[in-house]
């Protein structure tokens, strides 16, 4: 579901490595060395940072990744701004930001070094698609979570906006080969957040809010962090993760905006 989708919530992930904690899909810090390092997940909710080039970005894995639930391997460094389209899916498959609320606006993230990608100055920007896939799923959870394999999706597009409060929000898109990934990398994804729990000893509490078929919303609440109101879709062979920073997350703001994703996410 920026990573979702999918970080994404930094500041909760800076929070959490602050008390020595992993984050989960809204989070991108950067932890302290380790014998074999893997990426920290991130969707998802970056917000506007400074940096010089070359910084650390995704590079896809030599071997094609089969499994979504897996980390995938360790980040390599940019040498050019991410493409603002993933494959076929671009800012068409994404809702105009007045419906998706009052007040709401696309924002260009600049990236840099602490986001771990170049800016390509426009709003959407491409991601890989298995470190997207991957950093969606909730982390720091005090359910134990599923061990299934999931989809790896063909593309992945990461969106940022503005909420009517200027609050940030993100939106990831996962294109899959067929309808059939979609419904399965949709139903793992939300079997683990059901797992998740909603214990706020742990570094991630997700708090369900409603469901439907193809369709749902939790909140996400990091540890001593943001809360943010999240809602997925699966509409054909397109799983779409939209979370935005909100003090009060409302149940209603979240199913309000399924008509408008379901519109235009897997349109070709």
């Amino acid at each position: 579901m920026r990573s979702q989708y999918a970080g994404t919530a930094r500041r909760a992930a800076c929070a959490a490595a602050a008390a020595g904690l992993t984050a989960g899909l809204l989070a991108g810090c950067t932890s302290a060395p380790a014998a074999e390092p893997s990426p920290t997940p991130t969707l998802s909710i970056p917000s506007t940072v400074g940096g010089t080039v070359p910084v650390p970005t995704i590079a896809p894995d030599t071997a094609k990744p089969t499994d979504a639930a897996k980390p995938p391997a360790t980040p390599a460094q940019a040498t050019a701004p991410p493409p603002a389209a993933a494959g076929p899916v671009s800012s068409k498959n994404l809702p105009p930001a007045d419906k998706l609320g009052a007040g709401w606006k696309t924002f260009v993230d600049e990236g840099g070094a602490e986001a771990g990608w170049l800016g390509n100055k426009t709003w959407t920007r491409e991601r890989s698609a298995h470190q997207a896939a991957y950093e969606a799923l909730p982390v720091g959870c005090a359910g134990r979570m599923p061990t299934s394999a999931l989809p790896v999706p063909l593309h992945a597009l990461q969106a940022t906006y503005r909420t009517g409060s200027d609050l940030p929000a993100t939106a990831l898109l996962l294109r899959f080969a067929d309808q059939q990934q979609a419904e399965q990398y949709y139903t793992g994804y939300q079997t683990r957040m059901t797992a998740c729990g909603t214990s706020t000893d742990a570094q991630l509490a997700v708090e369900p809010l409603w469901s439907e078929q193809d369709a749902a919303a939790q909140v996400r609440r990091y540890a001593g962090a943001e809360a943010y109101a999240e809602t997925v879709v699966r509409q054909g062979s397109t799983v779409a993760l939209l979370a935005a920073q909100d003090a009060k997350p409302s149940a209603d703001w979240a199913h309000s905006v399924v008509p408008a994703l379901r519109a235009v996410i897997d349109s070709a």
